[in-house]
């Protein structure tokens, strides 16, 4: 086992990595939090300790960046992909089939070789399609407990510029954060409340990161900032393909 001192400190110092790359991409969070969170806690516990950091980071992000938000954006993908992850997640008790972690792996790896060919340049979602595109990103995301980096992928059809799709998938994050969080607070706030030191380390560390990731963000030129994202998805991609095959 771990010593508790070095465990906290690895929180904190993955948490500010989670928060500077959420900064970049618009996810990052969940995805790096909960493995870690899970070494010591039980699937559902480790996902509801972690959505307090990701609502906390997620809301600071959103506020250092309110102002570039696209607000048609938000209304015609972002509404649905929160409405999708919603009834994703509460449909996820009831669908734990593996083969859902393959095909949101397999579409994360195919929209980042899409987005690093060029390829994904062809493609111009405009409103029925935004609508589509968030609900079954939402859905798919909330089903296999991603949201983020499927939502950030389905984005990348809309090439919008980066500081706008960093603060619209921000907002739609906050939203989900903001149903889904007093929700594991009334059904495991007894347990969470014991878990103070560790999800006050993991927030401390991804508001940091968070403050970091948005000074770097305005660093990254226009032009390959797709690349970035692209990079940063076949990254997770191949993570939870892994993740499939050895799990």
């Amino acid at each position: 086992m771990v010593p508790e001192l070095v465990y906290l400190i690895a929180v904190l110092v993955v948490a500010a990595v989670a928060g500077a790359i959420a900064s970049v991409s618009g996810f990052g969070i969940g995805s790096l939090m909960t493995p870690l969170f899970t070494l010591r806690l039980p699937m559902k516990l480790a996902v509801a300790a972690v959505s307090v950091p990701h609502c906390v980071a997620t809301g600071y992000r959103f506020w250092l960046l309110r102002k570039s938000v696209d607000r048609r954006l938000l209304w015609n993908f972002g509404l649905m992909s929160a409405l999708g992850g919603l009834a994703g997640a509460l449909l996820q008790s009831y669908s734990g089939s593996p083969v859902l972690t393959l095909v949101l792996s397999s579409l994360l790896i195919f929209t980042g070789v899409m987005s690093l060919t060029g390829a994904s340049k062809r493609l111009q979602f405009h409103r029925t399609m935004a609508w589509i595109a968030g609900i079954v990103s939402g859905l798919l995301g909330g089903l296999v407990g991603n949201q983020g980096g499927i939502r950030s992928a389905a984005m990348l059809g809309f090439h919008v510029p980066r500081e706008a799709f960093v603060a619209t998938a921000t907002a739609v994050g906050l939203i989900v954060d903001g149903a889904r969080l007093p929700v594991y607070l009334a059904t495991q706030g007894h347990e969470l409340l014991k878990l103070w030191p560790m999800i006050l380390v993991a927030t401390i560390g991804a508001v940091i990161g968070t403050l970091a990731g948005a000074r770097i963000l305005k660093r990254i030129p226009e032009p390959i900032y797709q690349r970035v994202v692209a990079c940063l998805l076949l990254a997770l991609g191949f993570y939870m393909l892994s993740k499939y095959f050895n799990g």
